[in-house]
């Protein structure tokens, strides 16, 4: 069993984040709390992301509240069927897509980080299931992942219009996220 936890400090706004990755014979779990600001309003989000062991998204919960505003989500996904679900609605919009993408959060870049598995120099295109805060919806988000080094990956989206040279440690967890996030203890 792989058992990591990591403190993140939001570096384009008020926030930290910190996150447990648990990883075992029967699956991989990610749980961690998000408290930052979002257009002026104080939040906290906490998340519990449930995959298999080929770290394929089989559900997730976020729960908390952005400002006045209390946020319960149910999200689920079948790998069988290729299936999403928001709250038991059906999602077709990201129907087909292997990988929840927490807006708020650098966590989920671990998933598809592991389950590609990429050597340096390789190259795959991942297309993303994104819950956007604070709309809380579920989006088709198209990236693209390259291995530029032993712990490093560019990241890119939105068409290549948004793009990150990421830094990650052994497991696969973001350390620093230029611009936005960067990892204060990992253990």
């Amino acid at each position: 069993m792989i058992e990591r936890t990591i403190l993140w400090t939001r570096l384009d706004r008020a926030g930290h984040e910190s996150a447990r990755l648990v990883s075992g014979a029967d699956g991989n779990r990610l749980q961690g709390t998000a408290v930052f600001e979002d257009g002026g309003r104080p939040c906290r989000l906490h998340y519990d992301i449930a995959c298999d062991v080929r770290w394929r998204t089989l559900a997730a919960t976020v729960e908390g509240w952005l400002g006045r505003d209390s946020v319960h989500l149910a999200i689920a996904a079948d790998p069988a069927t290729g299936r999403w679900t928001l709250d038991g609605r059906p999602c077709p919009q990201v129907d087909g897509h292997t990988d929840l993408d927490l807006s708020f959060s650098p966590v989920t870049n671990l998933l598809p980080i592991r389950r590609l598995g990429l050597s340096v120099g390789r190259q795959a295109y991942v297309a993303a299931a994104w819950l956007r805060v604070p709309s809380l919806t579920l989006e088709p988000l198209p990236q693209t992942y390259t291995r530029t080094g032993e712990e490093t990956y560019r990241y890119e989206s939105a068409g290549g219009a948004f793009v990150r040279d990421l830094t990650v440690d052994a497991a696969g967890l973001v350390t620093l996220y230029p611009g936005l996030w960067q990892a204060g203890a990992v253990e």
